[in-house]
């Protein structure tokens, strides 16, 4: 694809799919918010991993309350981005007592104990977004502060993206440095992005590239 047109397309497919989020009933964000945490709990990975880390949903994002509830019922280590200074990091919270409204409104960690090596090591993350496709490439609202985010755990997490159905499409533009996710579970599926990334991508230095739509 011509380098100058993916950045525009990228922003024409966020701003029709924000656009469409926005316009979505409080009953249709619990239902369908309900029954796309229940896949995402019947995903193997969630079983086994030790550490969790998870997003506090806003402008209608899918909910995450059902998934904060297991890992922590099960004793799993949690984590949700909260603001340090300039830094955004995932902070972990032990009890749902611990988050606050902290920047920009958002509920966010009160504590700031970081994820340590070994959490990354057996880590599970739910990723929300505006945009994905089912090779895993994804389109956040645009600010970056995610993809940066993500960049931690880069190599050693599992990423799973929340989406509804609508915000599937046949293909994001992808930059090379774009984290991938592994599966993404809709309302009414959960997709394997790992076959679709083995179709087209190569495997360079030990990790997946994928070629840049």
């Amino acid at each position: 694809m011509n380098a100058v047109l993916a950045p525009e397309r990228r922003d024409r497919l966020r701003q029709a799919k924000l656009a469409q989020r926005s316009t979505l009933s409080a009953p249709e964000v619990q239902r369908w918010s309900a029954q796309i945490q229940a896949r995402a709990l019947a995903l193997t990975c969630f079983s086994t991993v030790q550490a969790v880390a998870l997003y506090s949903p806003i402008h209608n994002e899918v909910d995450t309350d059902s998934l904060l509830n297991h890992a922590l019922a099960r004793g799993k280590r949690v984590f949700l981005p909260r603001w340090m200074g300039q830094e955004f990091a995932f902070a972990q919270v032990a009890r749902r007592g611990e988050l606050a409204v902290g920047r920009f409104g958002i509920l966010e960690p009160s504590g700031a104990l970081g994820l340590t090596d070994a959490d990354k090591q057996s880590l599970l993350v739910f990723v929300p977004g505006v945009v994905f496709d089912g090779r895993g490439n994804r389109l956040g609202r645009g600010g970056g502060s995610y993809d940066r985010l993500l960049e931690q755990c880069r190599g050693s997490a599992t990423a799973v993206g929340l989406a509804y159905e609508f915000q599937i499409v046949d293909a994001v533009p992808a930059q090379s440095w774009d984290f991938a996710m592994h599966f993404i579970v809709t309302e009414m599926r959960t997709i394997d992005c790992q076959i679709a990334q083995r179709q087209t991508g190569a495997v360079v230095d030990g990790e997946l590239r994928r070629g840049v739509l």
